[in-house]
């Protein structure tokens, strides 16, 4: 029997939530100014906090590592604008804990050039100095995730890879900025493919996007150089279709077991933004100091995406698009997966592909109250890995982290919110989730 995914180049449950996009899918990449002072931090991706390389009062140049990376699993920090090191101080996060960060002055009036660097010469580079060029640089997943780019590409011995998938799905509801970057950094992304190729030493690339960006495939079917190994495939739009797994299951027929990497069936998934980026800096040395974030939302006025500086304040974001009326919330990433900020003070990292802004409502929303749980199913029907939201999340308020693991798969959700989106008792499932897998990372368990 055949696998009915690959006919339509998609994959089981999940959902259709309002795309939004119309919103700023045809606006192009826009510079953004720089903030008076920009707070850096120095944990910007999964793993160890970065090392600074600079004191207070120091004036460094715009592209300078600030700070360098602290092992295996972390990566370098770069000056994001030529300025002074004001302090070096915990800062507000996304996860809402303080976290180290410098801040950054920046110098009026000076040209912010970039200083160059030590290129990566891709005909003489070995696999190994590819992954090594790619933490120098400061790369992680800019798809959301922000694991380290070069920890990714190194594949488990024993292992190989075939396949390259670039993920251009851009699934979430409102975000943009993988569609301008296929749009837009067309050569780059090509020739961040052939890094990403020589640094796992696979055979072929698939690039996968899905039909609502047309336009976007067209353009790279047409620059796409003869001797790329590289195919292009239109996937389903349905949420959230941009899954690595799923990607796989969509793509490849292949399923990634429990607990497993997807290099276990041969295959590696990497952002089309993070590709782009590997492009454009490699060559020339750099590091990532900017990346393209959509801002847009109900509440934002002057929608659009922009090439925004890290380390630049959410505050100084939203003055300088403008906000609709009083601000309700503000997500970090898209509707779906996106964290909502506990503070404006929160400066942009590498992660952040996104800022989605809602105005307050007048009155108390029906949609907000939440309700017990009526047993529907919808969840069931919803979720992409089958697991059973309900079940989960009442173990997870009896505190039963163990049956959650062992029997219900609690490890595969990625939190894609499908689950939380259908529940017509506004039951916050995916917050239930996180609080467990917390809780385990604690041991602690009923």
């Amino acid at each position: 029997m055949g696998m009915p995914w690959l006919a339509s180049r998609s994959f089981g449950h999940g959902v259709h939530p309002p795309e939004h996009k119309e919103e700023t899918r045809d606006l192009p990449i826009r510079s953004f100014p720089f903030a008076s002072e920009l707070v850096v931090p120095l944990l910007q991706h999964l793993g160890a906090p970065a090392i600074p390389e600079v004191r207070e009062g120091q004036r460094v140049a715009r592209g300078e590592i600030l700070a360098r990376p602290d092992g295996f699993m972390s990566v370098a920090v770069h000056a994001p604008v030529s300025g002074t090191v004001r302090s070096i101080r915990p800062a507000p996060s996304i996860t809402g804990r303080m976290l180290p960060a410098i801040y950054l002055e920046t110098r009026p009036g000076d040209t912010q050039e970039v200083i160059p660097g030590v290129a990566c010469s891709l005909e003489s580079a070995t696999p190994e100095d590819v992954r090594n060029a790619i933490q120098a640089a400061g790369i992680v997943g800019l798809g959301g995730a922000a694991f380290p780019t070069h920890a990714k590409l190194r594949i488990p011995e024993g292992t190989k890879v075939d396949t390259l998938i670039l993920n251009g799905a851009e699934c979430e509801p409102y975000l943009t900025t993988d569609h301008r970057v296929m749009l837009e950094q067309a050569p780059d992304l090509f020739l961040g493919i052939r890094y990403l190729l020589r640094a796992i030493e696979a055979s072929r690339a698939i690039l996968a996007v899905e039909k609502n960006k047309a336009d976007a495939s067209q353009h790279l079917r047409r620059h796409k150089p003869d001797d790329l190994a590289l195919e292009l495939v239109e996937l389903e739009v349905k949420y959230p279709q941009g899954a690595e797994k799923l990607l796989i299951r969509s793509l490849l027929g292949r399923e990634v077991p429990s607990g497993g990497l997807p290099s276990a069936v041969g295959a590696l998934v990497v952002n089309v933004a993070t590709a782009a980026e590997i492009g454009r800096l490699l060559p020339h040395g750099r590091g990532i100091i900017e990346r393209v974030v959509t801002l847009g939302g109900p509440g934002v006025e002057r929608k659009g995406n922009y090439r925004i500086p890290i380390g630049t304040p959410l505050r100084f974001l939203l003055e300088q698009v403008g906000v609709s009326g009083d601000v309700d919330e503000v997500f970090l990433g898209g509707p779906m997966m996106g964290v909502a900020a506990s503070s404006l003070e929160i400066p942009l990292t590498k992660g952040i592909s996104g800022v989605i802004v809602y105005a307050r409502e007048q009155g108390d929303s029906e949609e907000s109250r939440v309700y017990p749980c009526i047993r529907c199913g919808q969840c069931l029907a919803a979720c992409p890995m089958y697991l059973d939201p309900a079940t989960l999340m009442r173990l997870s308020r009896h505190g039963d982290y163990s049956t959650m693991v062992d029997r219900y798969h609690l490890m595969d959700c990625f939190e894609c919110g499908c689950c939380a989106y259908v529940c017509p008792s506004h039951i916050p499932l995916v917050q239930h989730f996180r609080i467990a897998k917390a809780g385990i990372r604690r041991g602690l368990s009923a």
